[in-house]
C-alpha cells in the first residue's frame, strides 16, 4: 500500500510569519531524513518567499492569485503532481495571507488525493500586535483572520514579546473563545515545539464563512531598483507609508550588500542575503497607488545617488 504524504497547511494574515515556520519545519524534517515538498501561494505575480526554501526540497509556486478563489482549480493539480514525481514524506503548504484555510483543506480532501494525502492540520500563525488592533482594519480582513483562528488546528501567537500580560490574556481568552480545545502558543519569530505540528488531529469543521479576496480588495505592486541605496534614506520613507500597505518583501541593497527586506504592521527586518538577488520590492495592501509609491522609492534612489557624489 502507497504511503501517504503528511499534509501540514500554514495559514495566516499577510506578513504573521508562516515564512519563517515555514523555513524551520523545512529544517526540522531535513533533521529526520524526511523527503518533503513544499507548495506556495502567492497573491502576486512575483514570489520573494520561495527563495527561502532550499533546492533540494521539491517546490511548486502558484502566483497571481489566490488557491481558495482564482487559482483552485491548479492547486489540485499541482498537488497531484507533487505527489506522483516524488516519494514524499511531508507536504507543506503555505497559502496566501488572503487565504480561507478551510477552502485550502478541501483541495487536499479531493478524490484525486484521498490515496496520497493525510492532512496533518492546519497551522494559523497570527501576528498577535495585528489581531489585537484588527478594529483599525476593514470588516473583510477582520473577518478572513476571525476565520484563520476558528477554523485552525493550532494556533500560533507570534510577536507577543512587547505585548502587556493582559494583552497575552486577551489571546488566550480568544483562543479558548473561538477555538476551544485547540493548542496554542504564545511565541516570537514563530518558534513552536514542532514535533507537536506533525501530531495534530484533523478535528471535524462546522460551516465556515467565505471571504472573497475581491471584496478584500488586496492589490499587489513590484518596485525595481536600478543599484544600491542609502538606508537612512529609505527608512525615513519607510516611515510613511500607509496603514493600508500590509505587507512589504523584497530584496534591497545599502552599499555593497544585499538585504532580504520584510515589513509588516509597521516593522521592518534585514537579513543579509550572500546570492545576488534581483533588487524589488513587491508590496501588498489595500488601495495602493503605484504611482505614489514609484515617486516616493524613485526620489529615494536619486538622492542616493547625490549622496554617493558629495
Amino acid at each position: 500500500m502507497k504511503k501517504k504524504a503528511n499534509v501540514i497547511i500554514l495559514a495566516g494574515f499577510l506578513g504573521s510569519g508562516k515564512t519563517t515556520l515555514l523555513k524551520q519545519l523545512l529544517a526540522y524534517e531535513k533533521e529526520q531524513n524526511h523527503k518533503t515538498a513544499v507548495l506556495m501561494n502567492e497573491i502576486g505575480k512575483v514570489s520573494i518567499d520561495s527563495d527561502s526554501v532550499p533546492e533540494d526540497v521539491p517546490l511548486k509556486e502558484l502566483l497571481n492569485g489566490c488557491i481558495c478563489c482564482s487559482l483552485s482549480d491548479q492547486l489540485e493539480k499541482q498537488l497531484f503532481g507533487l505527489c506522483k514525481e516524488n516519494e514524499l514524506d511531508t507536504l507543506i503548504i503555505e497559502a496566501t495571507g488572503v487565504a480561507h484555510p478551510v477552502d485550502v483543506l478541501d483541495a487536499c480532501l479531493s478524490p484525486y488525493l484521498i490515496d496520497d494525502l493525510q492532512v496533518s492540520g492546519i497551522i494559523s500563525i497570527m501576528d498577535a500586535p495585528r489581531w489585537l488592533d484588527r478594529e483599525s482594519m476593514n470588516v473583510q480582513a477582520r473577518m478572513l483572520m476571525l476565520e484563520q483562528v476558528k477554523h485552525a488546528d493550532y494556533i500560533v501567537w507570534n510577536k507577543t514579546s512587547g505585548l502587556t500580560e493582559k494583552e497575552k490574556m486577551l489571546l488566550t481568552n480568544d483562543a479558548i473563545r473561538l477555538n476551544e480545545g485547540t493548542p496554542f502558543a504564545l511565541t516570537d519569530f514563530a518558534k513552536v515545539e514542532l514535533s507537536q505540528l506533525f501530531t495534530l488531529s484533523l478535528k471535524k469543521r462546522s460551516e465556515h464563512q467565505s471571504v472573497s479576496t475581491d471584496k478584500l480588495k488586496v492589490k499587489t505592486f513590484i518596485f525595481s531598483f536600478k543599484g544600491s541605496i542609502n538606508k537612512e534614506l529609505f527608512e525615513s520613507w519607510l516611515r510613511n507609508v500607509p496603514s493600508s500597505i500590509y505587507r512589504i518583501k523584497g530584496y534591497i541593497q545599502f552599499v555593497n550588500q544585499i538585504y532580504l527586506f520584510q515589513y509588516s504592521y509597521g516593522l521592518p527586518t534585514y537579513e543579509k542575503e550572500l546570492m545576488k538577488m534581483p533588487l524589488r520590492l513587491v508590496f501588498i495592501g489595500e488601495d495602493l497607488d503605484p504611482d505614489q509609491l514609484t515617486r516616493g522609492l524613485s526620489e529615494v534612489e536619486t538622492k542616493s545617488k547625490e549622496r554617493k557624489h558629495l
